[in-house]
C-alpha cells in the first residue's frame, strides 16, 4: 500500500526552537530517509518551497487568475512530504512516529493513502 506523509510547518513553532533542536530534526530527516531506503519502503520525497513563492491558479468563466501566495490564510503550511510504500497503514502509521517533526510539539506528521496514481512508474 502507497502513503504520503505530509509534514505540516508552523514557522512560529519552528522559530521558537534552539538552533541545536533545528539541526537535530534536519539530521533526523537524514537519518529516517535512510532507514526507509534501506528498508525498501522510500518511494519520493521532497521539501516544497516556502509558500511565499506559491502561486494560486482559479479559472472563472473561462479566463485563468493567478495570484500570489498560498491558498489558505493559515499559520502551518505543507513543507514537504515522503511517499512510501509499506505492508498497511499500521506500518505508515510506524513510519510516520520516526519522522522528527513527530515529536514537536506543535508539528505533526499526517499519513493519507494513496488512492490511485497516475504518469510515473511506482
Amino acid at each position: 500500500m502507497k502513503f504520503l506523509l505530509l509534514l505540516h510547518n508552523n514557522p512560529a513553532v519552528l522559530n521558537a526552537l534552539t538552533d541545536d533542536q533545528r539541526t537535530a530534526i534536519m539530521n533526523g530527516h537524514g537519518d529516517f530517509i535512510k532507514t526507509i531506503q534501506e528498508s525498501g519502503e522510500l518511494i519520493v520525497t521532497q521539501a516544497l518551497a516556502d509558500p511565499a513563492n506559491s502561486a494560486v491558479v482559479r479559472v472563472r468563466d473561462g479566463v485563468p487568475a493567478v495570484t500570489d501566495g498560498p491558498y489558505l490564510e493559515a499559520k502551518e503550511f505543507l513543507g514537504g512530504y515522503y511517499l512510501v510504500e509499506c505492508a498497511d497503514r499500521d506500518r505508515a502509521l510506524e513510519l510516520a512516529a520516526m519522522i522528527p517533526d513527530a515529536a514537536v510539539d506543535g508539528l505533526g506528521v499526517e499519513v493519507r493513502p494513496v488512492m490511485f496514481s497516475s504518469g510515473m512508474e511506482m
